[in-house]
């Protein structure tokens, strides 16, 4: 069953085919592939493929242990793929330890897909910021499965954090949570919907600013609203000691638009005063092995401000959950230059750079800021490759 599942094979016509887009007034052709080891940022090495044009080749994934090749997950990635592009050709080999992507056209439209229940929606959404603006219609994907997971960036997120971010970008996003679902069993749906553009904007998120206010959600599913009322008290507690406007919105669902899954969690978002800057976000998600493991409201409420406070001293005017998509947007923008202020630059943050290179041809700079020596910033500096939407029509 699982070398069934796993060996997929997706072919398209490819002839007459529109070019993916254009850098510097050239065509993005089909060139020599790009080899991969294993499975690292699976994602966005895609996403990367798919904008410039390039074949990508996945080779030796997980070729030890016990568990072989592809993941069911990474399989289910695959499959949205399939599903916003035409012309892609996909293919994996019999033990799935193999994965060969020839990149078609980003069309985008009206899609259903249903996620994999081993990560959150936000597995499949993250990409999507990055590509959406690219495709050929504008994007309206509606994802089911997992809306707050541990492992993947929470909806909440994406809809106070991820949605501003790409307004910078001058890119027109939203994001409808329609139900929550909460692991194991997940049952959420939300509704992912973007413009396309011709050309990125240019960035200059460089200006310093201070935490000004703390927003937040917190959310139950299929369980006491107690819990979350006591995890939100515990959090504005510490939180009001330190600035005075810190608001916290309980958010119950019930029924149909729970889930299937019992749980609850908590979001916090910090803002600042500079008109450059994103907001900073933390999240803290009680499912049902941890309500089982009986983790007290109060210690999920304080671990979120806890973070949340860690999070502001280390960040910059992007997160360290958003320097991927940040800094692959600035990557694809025109040619002119584009700034961001980072914290410590994450793993994440490290590949993005990796790969505007390899695959744009963008090289970014970067320059210390010891002005605040108890948190020192850096900014990152590149010039776009101006990648250009040709099913978009110029002003």
């Amino acid at each position: 069953l699982k070398l069934q599942f796993l060996y997929l094979i997706v072919h398209h016509d490819t002839h007459g085919a529109p070019p993916v887009g254009v850098v510097d007034g050239q065509p993005v052709t089909m060139s020599r592939a790009y080899t991969v080891q294993g499975t690292g940022f699976f994602r966005h090495h895609i996403v990367c493929a798919l904008l410039s044009g390039k074949q990508i080749i996945f080779d030796n994934i997980r070729t030890d242990g016990e568990e072989v090749g592809l993941k069911e997950y990474e399989v289910n990635f695959l499959r949205l793929v399939d599903r916003i592009t035409n012309g892609s050709g996909i293919e994996i080999n019999e033990t799935g330890t193999r994965v060969k992507v020839r990149p078609g056209v980003v069309v985008g439209g009206t899609v259903a897909h249903a996620c994999s229940l081993a990560r959150g929606i936000g597995y499949c959404l993250e990409p999507l910021l990055v590509l959406a603006p690219f495709a050929k219609k504008a994007m309206e994907v509606t994802l089911t499965g997992i809306t707050n997971s541990g492992l993947d960036i929470g909806v909440d997120t994406f809809r106070t954090v991820s949605i501003p971010l790409l307004r910078h970008f001058k890119i027109e996003a939203a994001i409808r949570i329609k139900k929550r679902g909460i692991a194991p069993t997940g049952g959420g749906e939300v509704v992912f919907t973007a413009q396309t553009v011709r050309k990125v904007e240019s960035i200059d998120l460089t200006e310093p600013g201070k935490i000004k206010r703390v927003r937040g959600v917190g959310f139950t599913c299929r369980t006491s609203p107690d819990l979350v009322n006591r995890a939100i008290s515990t959090a504005k507690g510490l939180l009001l000691k330190l600035l005075p406007d810190v608001f916290i919105a309980a958010d119950t669902f019930t029924g149909d638009d729970a889930g299937r899954s019992p749980g609850y969690g908590l979001t916090l978002v910090a803002e600042s005063t500079s008109a450059g800057a994103c907001g900073l976000s933390e999240e803290i998600i009680c499912d049902k092995s941890a309500m089982e493991k009986q983790v007290n409201a109060e210690d999920v409420g304080l671990a979120a401000a806890k973070l949340l406070l860690d999070h502001v001293k280390l960040s910059g005017n992007v997160d360290a959950h958003h320097q991927m998509t940040a800094l692959l947007l600035m990557a694809t923008s025109k040619e002119e230059v584009s700034k961001v202020r980072l914290g410590p630059l994450t793993a994440a943050g490290d590949v993005a750079c990796n790969l505007a290179r390899e695959f744009f041809g963008v090289t970014f700079t970067s320059k210390r800021d010891d002005t605040y020596a108890f948190s020192p910033t850096t900014i990152y500096t590149c010039v776009g490759c101006s990648l250009t939407n040709v099913s978009k029509k110029s002003a």
